[in-house]
């Protein structure tokens, strides 16, 4: 390493070091009254300071609790020793952050000493040098991952919520920059992420394959893709040969949306359980009793996973003020350069009359209040995703904000739709509707916009 890159290593563990002493986030005191009794009736301040505590306990469940799957992806996959490399300790030459960032992984800026990122702006950060790929680690500043060092070793790696389902604005380089909870990672190719572990066992055979073809489904999934169904049913690919992973969903606009899934699984909080110890791997309690059904859940029947009981339970206690957060992370607004907003004026028209997507996208939540769930044939597709949910044939009405965030690498549960003039392509033949060119350009500005 040439002097310079000691340098900022230095800082970085430095920066590491400090964040360590200091908490990350700011949390609300909530006093207990002081009149010798427990209220019974909150009044508005003990609503506000309640609110404000969820909210912080939330963000920081988000954004940095692992619930203890470094359990699973360094001490059995063995994740880290390929990251640190053979020189520090594991094996290989060690992931490089150019590496990382090609596989879609982001940094916080925020977690970054001023040297750093005047370094990331001035094209002098060796990027190619796995030694900074630690220290970037250290400082705690990779989107969705904890490194777990002991004497400078990289002994272990978890991973958090953000990882999925977070994003960066890149303001300081691509794939670095400030966060932005909620946005779907759509860049993450996580099959080829877990495909650097070394131990590839114990993930072959939670889905009931032998290695070779875990690495085979692992590798059709794809950039922004992710399947959360292959441990509960094997089902590795669609009947036509295609993944059956689906795209990785937005966690922003969820208040007021009744299912937190594609298929209608079950509620968000219900996701976050299921998510946390079937899916992450981490320590928790989940209990669904329609998953241990061996003709369709054949896996999950056979690992019990519809009734995890973790002794070291670290995801119960954490869900309501992750629920609390997720609700309260807005969709974010499109730029206002990304669409002609004349057009997306009379195209709001063109969506709520001629082309009935209001019927189901209901303004302004843009789902359905209520039972937001269709079968495979009132919207015109197949039923193979729909049929590995617990209900085996609805799909849910997406809602529609911030649809621009979530563009690539398709559109759909699957993203079968390339682009917005597919999908209304597709309705046009569902629904029975014709629009003119005008309304069609029209209608898409509309959708841009939302």
């Amino acid at each position: 390493m040439n002097a310079k890159n000691v340098a900022l290593s230095l800082a970085c563990a430095a920066f590491a070091v400090g964040c360590a002493n200091k908490p990350l986030v700011k949390v609300a005191n909530v006093n207990t009254p002081t009149t010798g009794q427990e209220k019974t009736n909150p009044d508005a301040g003990d609503t506000e300071n309640h609110a404000d505590k969820m909210l912080a306990e939330g963000r920081e469940t988000f954004r940095y609790e692992t619930f203890g799957s470094e359990q699973f992806w360094g001490a059995q996959l063995g994740l880290h020793k390929t990251i640190a490399g053979q020189a520090k300790g594991g094996i290989g030459p060690g992931l490089t952050p150019r590496q990382a960032l090609n596989l879609g992984l982001k940094v916080d800026a925020d977690r970054l000493p001023a040297i750093v990122v005047e370094a990331v702006k001035g094209g002098s950060l060796n990027l190619d040098d796995p030694e900074m790929t630690l220290e970037l680690l250290r400082a705690d500043s990779v989107v969705g991952v904890k490194g777990f060092f002991s004497n400078d070793k990289l002994v272990s790696v978890g991973i958090r919520c953000a990882l999925c389902h977070s994003q960066v604005d890149d303001s300081i380089a691509k794939g670095i920059g400030e966060r932005l909870d909620g946005w779907p990672n759509r860049d993450l190719d996580v099959g080829k992420i877990v495909l650097l572990a070394p131990n590839l066992e114990p993930l072959a055979q939670a889905v009931g394959a032998d290695v070779t073809t875990a690495r085979k489904v692992l590798t059709a999934w794809g950039p922004g893709k992710y399947d959360a169904q292959l441990n509960m049913d094997g089902k590795g690919f669609r009947p036509d040969g295609k993944s059956a992973a689906t795209v990785i969903p937005a966690a922003f606009g969820l208040a007021g949306v009744n299912l937190g899934t594609y298929t209608g699984w079950g509620s968000i909080t219900y996701w976050n359980a299921y998510v946390a110890t079937n899916q992450m791997h981490g320590f928790g309690r989940f209990f669904d009793p329609r998953l241990g059904e061996p003709a369709q859940f054949k896996m999950a029947a056979k690992n019990e996973l519809n009734n995890v009981n973790s002794e070291n339970d670290r995801t119960t206690s954490k869900l309501a003020a992750l629920h609390f957060y997720q609700l309260a992370i807005p969709a974010p607004k499109a730029p206002k350069d990304s669409f002609n907003e004349a057009a997306a004026k009379r195209g709001e028209g063109v969506f709520k009359g001629k082309a009935k997507c209001a019927s189901c996208h209901v303004p302004p939540l843009y789902t359905e209040p209520g039972w937001s769930m269709h079968t495979a044939d009132e919207i015109g597709i197949d039923d193979f995703q729909a049929s590995r949910s617990p209900d085996k044939k609805y799909y849910r009405t997406t809602p529609l904000r911030g649809l621009f965030a979530r563009k690539t690498p398709g559109f759909y549960h699957d993203g079968r739709f390339a682009d917005l003039a597919a999908v209304i392509t597709h309705y046009q033949g569902v629904l029975r509707f014709e629009l003119s060119d005008s309304e069609r350009a029209d209608l898409i500005e509309f959708l841009k916009s939302l």
